[in-house]
C-alpha cells in the first residue's frame, strides 16, 4: 500500500534514471511491471526482478523479445491496461520497436508516456550516449565537488538519480494528477466537478 497504490506503471528495462524512477513508483505502492530483454530474465510469464541492485527492488518483470511481432503485441496489451509507461532509450528506439507514443496512445489514450534521455529528443547531442559524469561536468556541478584537487565523481547520484530519475517520476505523477482532474481520463472527475471544503 502507498499513495500510488492502484496505479500500474510499465517500465522499459534500461539503466540510470528510468530504473530509479521505477523504484520510486514501486516504493510508493504502484504496480510496476518491467519489460525486460528476453536474454536477461527467465521466460514463461512474470517473474520477480532479481534484486542485485537496490534500484531493481519491488517490481515484476516480463521478458520479451521485442524483435518479434507477438512480443510487441504482448507489450501493447500491458500498456493498454496501464496508467503510465517510462523509458530511457535514445530518441527513436521506442518508435523503431513499434512502441512509440502514437502507437501506445492509440491503444490507451489515457496513458502518460514518460521519456528520459541524456540530451533530449532533438538537438545536436540527441543521438549521443549520455552519462551522469557528462551532465554534471557540462553544467558545472562537478566543479563544485571536492577541493583544489581533482573533483571526486559522486557516482551517478546527481545527474541520473537526483536529476533525471527524480524529475521523470515527478513529471509522470504531475501528468497523472492533471489527467485525473482535467477529465481527460475516462471515469475521472472534471475540474468543475471538484467540491470545495466542507463546512
Amino acid at each position: 500500500m502507498g499513495p500510488l497504490s492502484g496505479l500500474r506503471i510499465i517500465e522499459m528495462a534500461g539503466l540510470g534514471p528510468a530504473p530509479f524512477a521505477g523504484m520510486l513508483f514501486s516504493d510508493l505502492g504502484a504496480d510496476v511491471i518491467r519489460i525486460d530483454r528476453k536474454a536477461s530474465a527467465a521466460s514463461g510469464g512474470f517473474d520477480r526482478v532479481k534484486e542485485a541492485n537496490f534500484v531493481d527492488r519491488g517490481r515484476r518483470t516480463l521478458a520479451l523479445d521485442l524483435k518479434k511481432p507477438e512480443a510487441i503485441e504482448t507489450a501493447l496489451e500491458l500498456i493498454a491496461n496501464s496508467d503510465a509507461l517510462i523509458e530511457g532509450f535514445r530518441p527513436g528506439v521506442m518508435e523503431r520497436l513499434g512502441l512509440g507514443p502514437q502507437i501506445c496512445l492509440a491503444r490507451n489514450p489515457a496513458l502518460v508516456f514518460g521519456r528520459v534521455t541524456g540530451w533530449g529528443q532533438s538537438g545536436p547531442l540527441a543521438q549521443t550516449a549520455g552519462h551522469d559524469i557528462n551532465y554534471i561536468a557540462l553544467t558545472g556541478a562537478l566543479h563544485a565537488i571536492g577541493g583544489a584537487e581533482a573533483p571526486l565523481p559522486p557516482l551517478n547520484l546527481i545527474g541520473d538519480f537526483g536529476g533525471g530519475g527524480m524529475l521523470l517520476a515527478f513529471g509522470v505523477v504531475c501528468a497523472l494528477l492533471e489527467a485525473r482532474v482535467s477529465g481527460t481520463r475516462p471515469g475521472r472527475r472534471r475540474r468543475d466537478d471538484r467540491r470545495g471544503p466542507r463546512s
